[in-house]
């Protein structure tokens, strides 16, 4: 099976769209490490980035992303559009990265 295409657009150029195969999602929920809760309190006094965060939200982002894509396999899609994320705290210290979009056939 072909890669699918992913874009944040509704449209392909040279592509038509043939059917319209619903909303496709992926997700994942991380919790904050006690470690690198210590480590960002620390950075925060003096300001900067805090590179624990920034991986572990990256990673979390590229989960979601690759279970949103094999979602779209599972429906048989050639491509996503208007791929999305969305991240909402789930309790305190976890939150929820959430990709979705719009799965389509092509022509």
């Amino acid at each position: 099976m072909a890669e699918i295409i992913t874009t944040t657009t509704d449209t392909l150029p040279g592509k038509t769209i043939t059917k319209v195969l619903g909303i496709v999602k992926g997700s994942t929920i991380r919790a904050r490490h006690i470690g690198r809760d210590i480590a960002a309190g620390l950075k925060n006094l003096v300001g900067g980035e805090i590179k624990s965060y920034t991986q572990m939200i990256s990673q979390s982002r590229e989960e979601a992303f690759n279970r949103m894509i094999n979602d779209a396999k599972d429906q048989g899609a050639d491509a996503i559009l208007n791929v999305r994320f969305v991240t909402a705290m789930v309790m305190q210290g976890a939150a929820e990265i959430l990709a979705y979009g719009t799965a389509v056939k092509l022509k």
